[in-house]
């Protein structure tokens, strides 16, 4: 276990440029040790733990999640989009008895590849799931995130009305399954100064579930080639006694050769599809890019042009001009490839990644079919729960109903 880091390494590990570890070091956020001889910068394991970007992992043997279901357990989800977490979970072993999900799209393409699904298209609002009273193990959904109205010092589910989570909440409520599931993205954490996630926490206690701490889950350690972090919030009935224990880290991390090359991942390469293209004049400056490379990489007066007004507003953007290497995993995937600050251009050509090319880094299987236009497809991959990561909580899942029906008389 190295006990320093140089300045190169701790960039590398914090996903930072170096520009921006010289500027924490010089403002005291993240100070640096200076070599006695050289006094180049190095920093402690310690204070790089401090980050939450860098997570080293320890352990003796690799982690296996792997638990087979006793019996038949079921899932009722929300907001299920294009279905990377019902994937995941079906992976597990765990049986889906319904989606809900309002996108159009999104709709077609679940119904394309499970047409024994039972696809609940339409807004949440408008459904009433007593049917599932009882009967459905879980219930996951990924509700955006959203404001409450604050009517006392204790929020409660009346206090939600209009927002998505309400309405998450609400069947909850309705089906009372033994736990439940929201994943949402890490600015949960601090929306509206953690009041939000407060909230939600408080209308779970109220409705009779008890949160367990919140975890961030990052998807790089569960098999997927992708630095993505999903906020993970569960709930487990108050008459439970059991505890649940978040999906154990993995300490391999695969890349974007791992994604799109034949390998431990996937059997074959990557099958050709449509994809998005960069306009010429943006294709003209990510030419000059490097793998591994972004904005900084530029010539300084491609650089000023290029950034326009960003140039001299300080900061790393570190995702603009980022051309991606192909033994780094990927940067988090948007819904739309080709737009200015968050591009993730393909390593020897410079291009969007296309659309197969997006599922795999999404670790969806290839023979799952996209309905709608190419936009349409990018931006179902985009907002998907990476299906790798949707098994190992999946699993984590099945570990705990597991204990609980062979401890319990169920009610």
């Amino acid at each position: 276990m190295k006990k320093h880091y140089s300045l190169s390494e701790a960039a590398q590990i914090l996903g930072k440029s170096k520009e921006t570890l010289r500027r924490w070091d010089k403002n005291g956020k993240l100070e640096a040790i200076r070599e006695p001889m050289s006094n180049y910068r190095v920093y402690k394991k310690s204070q790089l733990d401090l980050f939450s970007e860098f997570v080293e992992i320890e352990t003796e043997e690799e982690t296996d999640n792997f638990v087979a279901p006793n019996k038949e357990y079921k899932v009722l989800e929300l907001f299920a989009g294009a279905g990377g977490l019902a994937i995941g979970l079906e992976k597990a072993g765990v049986k889906c008895a319904a989606l809900n999900e309002m996108d159009k799209w999104a709709c077609q393409t679940l119904r394309e590849n499970r047409p024994n699904w039972n696809i609940l298209e339409g807004d949440i609002k408008n459904f009433d799931f007593t049917e599932y009273k009882n009967s459905v193990d879980i219930v996951t959904g990924g509700f955006p995130c959203q404001a409450f109205s604050y009517a006392g010092k204790k929020l409660g589910l009346q206090d939600a009305r209009g927002t998505l989570f309400y309405e998450f909440a609400r069947v909850v409520q309705e089906v009372n399954p033994l736990i439940c599931i929201g994943e949402n993205v890490r600015g949960l954490l601090s929306h509206d100064k953690g009041k939000t996630l407060e909230g939600m926490i408080s209308i779970l206690d109220e409705i009779g579930y008890n949160v367990v701490p919140v975890q961030v889950l990052k998807a790089i350690h569960y098999k997927v080639p992708q630095k993505r972090e999903r906020l993970i919030l569960v709930g487990v009935r108050k008459d439970i006694d059991i505890k649940y224990e978040y999906p154990k880290p993995y300490k391999k991390i695969y890349n974007l050769s791992d994604a799109l090359k034949k390998g431990e991942l996937f059997d074959t390469d990557v099958p050709n599809s449509e994809g998005a293209s960069y306009p010429q004049h943006k294709k003209e400056v990510l030419d000059l890019v490097p793998p591994k490379g972004y904005w900084r990489d530029l010539p300084i007066e491609v650089q000023k042009e290029f950034m326009g007004k960003s140039f001299y507003l300080g900061g790393g953007k570190t995702g603009m001009a980022r051309r991606i290497g192909w033994d780094e995993p990927c940067l988090t995937l948007t819904c739309s490839p080709a737009q200015k600050q968050t591009e993730r251009c393909h390593p020897d050509e410079t291009r969007p990644f296309t659309v197969r090319e997006y599922a795999r880094i999404q670790t969806f299987p290839d023979d799952w079919k996209f309905m709608g236009s190419v936009s349409q497809q990018y931006k179902q991959i985009g907002n998907a729960v990476p299906c790798n990561l949707g098994e190992e909580i999946g699993y984590s899942v099945i570990r705990f109903l597991n204990e609980y029906y062979s401890l319990s008389k169920p009610k």
